[in-house]
């Protein structure tokens, strides 16, 4: 069946986060909160434009596939995965920040991680169903409601976005909020109750029960930047996990091995493009990466 399309407003943001097996220690919150929160606040904001009218391929459907696995196991996941997306900065231009370059000193990095596409959007699509959906600027699709969101609900995983300048609804809440960096209202065309202001996420770090899986911080946490400026696109990733220590991956990866990663340790099946990825796993097993 057809999408149809319209225009509308958009602004800046993203958090996302993970499992319930186990729970998190509220200092190890607290640390990952600190940086997913110090991080933010480095966040360069950006106004999205509205679009034309625009069709997109079909949905990404969800594969069960697991990658073959000759290395040791992870240590038992954390409870929590927390995702925190950055914007418009290459790998180079990302390790010149200060607190970055700290951060990849002490965890892990993906040294040849790439955006899919250009602009922002598509990116954060990819990230989120494994599929760009034939998007190709940062206008409003109203996609089928699909995506990591209504997959982890179908599941029983407790997840919350939360959105920097998100002071109304998804599609109401004025500069410095941007929808094109909030992917989740794009799948059904409305706003998750699980999509709340970034205001709320110190609150939910505090409780006993925070959410399984935050789109931008916290129990095993990536950081990862939107898009690059060129044609190669790469970005840095890092992996921070509790009793993580420096190593480095230089194997292929890019946002879809992103998305790989959060569905294998929130054991759901893999969206779109993620099934044929190649996860980050080896960044989350002590001494396993090259």
């Amino acid at each position: 069946m057809p999408w149809s399309r319209s225009s509308m407003p958009s602004r800046r943001s993203d958090v996302m986060r993970p499992p319930r097996s186990g729970r998190i220690s509220m200092t190890h919150r607290f640390e990952l909160s600190i940086i997913a929160a110090t991080m933010l606040a480095a966040v360069a904001l950006g106004a999205c434009s509205p679009a034309s009218a625009h069709r997109v391929a079909s949905s990404p459907t969800p594969v069960a596939a697991v990658e073959p696995d000759t290395s040791p196991s992870p240590a038992p996941a954390p409870s929590h995965v927390f995702v925190v997306v950055m914007e418009n900065r290459s790998y180079e231009q990302a390790l010149a920040g200060g607190y970055t370059a700290q951060l990849a000193a002490k965890y892990g990095v993906a040294t040849n991680y790439h955006g899919v596409s250009h602009p922002s959007l598509p990116n954060y699509l990819a990230m989120t169903s494994g599929s760009t959906w034939g998007v190709t600027d940062d206008g409003y699709h109203s996609l089928p409601a699909s995506g990591l969101g209504q997959q982890l609900t179908q599941a029983g995983i407790p997840w919350r976005a939360y959105m920097e300048g998100m002071s109304r609804t998804c599609f109401a809440s004025p500069y410095p909020y941007a929808l094109k960096h909030n992917p989740f209202p794009y799948y059904g065309g409305k706003c998750p109750a699980e999509v709340v202001p970034f205001s709320s996420f110190a609150a939910d770090m505090a409780a006993p029960d925070a959410p399984r899986f935050a789109w931008i911080s916290p129990g095993l946490l990536f950081i990862t930047w939107d898009e690059g400026y060129d044609s190669a696109n790469r970005v840095l990733m890092l992996v921070i996990r509790p009793g993580g220590v420096h190593q480095e991956s230089s194997a292929y990866h890019d946002h879809y091995s992103l998305l790989a990663t959060i569905e294998d340790r929130l054991g759901v099946p893999r969206l779109g493009q993620a099934a044929r990825a190649s996860s980050l796993r080896e960044l989350l097993v002590s001494g396993s990466a090259s």
